[in-house]
């Protein structure tokens, strides 16, 4: 299926072997603390220094292999950690959805969703569904991928292109999405950080970028469709397959406790639903806030905490009305296996906050900020050119660094701050990371279940390997990139908010 003497394929496996040359993001956080420790002190002895453009204060750099900066790192090694923005926010959204997915209720949706599909919107639903499963962590890549080549083999059609359909929608559409979920609170307190390098006051909420990532998610349910009918179908139909796997070990009809419990859930849903609307619509209402206003009301700022509270109970709901789980003590084993899960989550971040909290200290974040801001200014480049020169900048360090977090906590407080200071808001560098970050997820060996993807694909042929889905995902990514940039532009343009009370350029840059 695939020729291994390509270019491409060439191409492709210099990266990955680039790629797995790099040090776990763990340690490269590790090594790069070091790094801006040396260069604070290279930088203090050379007496860098700039100007910052709004209050004409000089700032220098500061020396942290000194004796203050001695204090100051092991002072504040805890509080950074406990006070890195990202840390408390995706603990509390991961305990509440960890209980819909260790319930079953996530494995339940997803099939049930899938499973009623007409078979002329079996490729648009299976993208689609994909886009959605990253509510739900890692269900997306371990129950819809295969549940994909299972219903599409059922439709006389090839079940590798099921996979493709489905990893498409799973990795690639990553950053799209009808509801706020963990990772927007992960990469708006990454965001939040940078941004304060340079505006105090300044805070990310989780509900960002949510316009953009609605938008986004019919857009890339369409894109998938197409590249899925057009592109991939016609390269796959009339290649071969092997039919002697079965599937007897995987469930993929939903059982009458699973059904009972989803028709349960939904009537609660309705309820929690109204619940909030009630607190929300009236003028008065109990979520709005003391002027009885929402863009800054308890319900914006909670609003992963809201998320939370709805994933625990429908969990729990699920869980009691299928009789997956006994009692009130199985929601909390799935809170504590959802948190268990998220321990090399937590080493990362302890590193990575010590990263960022030493850039902001050395001040060369923000003398980096100011120095690249005034040579794009000096350029006069477009500042919608600017957003899609960072789109492909991250689809390109997204080849080598397969970690969404990792990358964004490495390049945020460079970028975040330079962007704010050329008048492009945190939430607008933030949506064109998410673009470039998504876009590329499916054609990079090392982002963590491409090895799995490989295998699945592997029990219909067991020739394939990862030049086979490289090959095959290559349409999809270029594609996302492509439009995806082209949709951010034309979004910027119509001068659409990308949330709540979030506009691409900052109010100073309008005038």
């Amino acid at each position: 299926m695939t020729d291994h003497n390509s270019w491409i394929y060439r191409a492709l496996f210099t990266i990955e072997r680039a790629g797995n040359r790099l040090p776990h993001p763990t340690l490269l956080f590790v090594y790069l603390c070091a790094f801006v420790l040396l260069l604070s002190a290279f930088c203090a002895w050379l007496e860098v220094q700039a100007v910052h453009p709004v209050s004409g204060n000089t700032i220098e750099a500061a020396n942290l292999i000194s004796r203050d900066g001695l204090h100051q790192m092991l002072s504040k090694a805890v509080t950074n950690f406990t006070h890195f923005a990202p840390v408390g926010t995706v603990l509390v959204a991961i305990m509440g959805i960890g209980v819909a997915e260790h319930s079953g209720l996530m494995a339940a949706a997803l099939k049930a969703s899938v499973l009623k599909a007409p078979r002329r919107l079996l490729s648009f639903m299976v993208v689609l569904v994909g886009v959605l499963s990253s509510l739900a962590a890692d269900t997306g890549y371990v129950v819809l991928i295969p549940l994909a080549a299972i219903i599409f083999q059922a439709a006389g059609r090839h079940p590798v292109l099921g996979i493709a359909a489905a990893f498409a929608g799973v990795s690639g559409g990553f950053s799209a999405n009808l509801l706020i979920g963990p990772i927007d609170a992960l990469l708006a307190g990454i965001s939040t950080e940078a941004a304060q390098m340079v505006a105090a006051d300044y805070e990310v909420n989780a509900a960002g970028n949510y316009y953009f990532i609605v938008g986004s998610t019919l857009l890339i349910g369409l894109m998938g469709t197409w590249v899925t009918e057009k592109i991939i179908a016609p390269r796959l139909e009339n290649a071969e397959y092997s039919h002697d796997h079965v599937d007897s070990d995987w469930d993929h009809e939903l059982s009458q406790e699973e059904r009972k419990g989803l028709r349960a859930v939904g009537i609660f849903s309705l309820v929690f639903i109204g619940l909030l609307l009630w607190a929300i619509l009236p003028e008065d209402g109990i979520l709005r806030d003391d002027q009885g206003g929402v863009l800054k009301s308890p319900f914006i700022k909670g609003i992963v905490v809201i998320i939370a509270i709805y994933g625990a109970l429908a969990g729990y709901v699920f869980g009691r009305v299928s009789g997956s789980y006994g009692d009130a003590k199985d929601m909390i084993t799935g809170m504590e296996t959802s948190m268990g899960t998220m321990a090399s989550y937590l080493v990362l971040m302890f590193f990575a906050a010590q990263f960022v909290n030493y850039f902001g200290w050395s001040q060369l974040g923000i003398i980096a900020a100011i120095s690249g801001a005034e040579l794009l200014q000096a350029l006069q480049l477009n500042q919608s050119l600017l957003l899609v020169g960072f789109v492909l900048l991250a689809a390109m360090l997204n080849l080598l660094i397969g970690s969404a977090s990792a990358k964004w906590a490495l390049i945020a407080p460079v970028f975040v701050p330079m962007f704010f200071l050329t008048g492009i808001s945190p939430e607008a560098a933030q949506v064109a990371y998410r673009i470039g970050d998504s876009s590329t997820n499916i054609i990079t060996p090392l982002m963590p279940y491409f090895g799995v993807v490989v295998a699945f694909v592997q029990k219909y042929d067991k020739d394939a390997g990862i030049g086979t889905i490289i090959a095959t995902m290559l349409p999809y990514s270029v594609a996302f990139l492509v439009l995806w940039s082209l949709f951010l532009v034309v979004w910027i343009m119509a001068g659409v908010p990308l949330g709540p009370g979030v506009e691409t350029f900052l109010p100073a840059a309008a005038n």
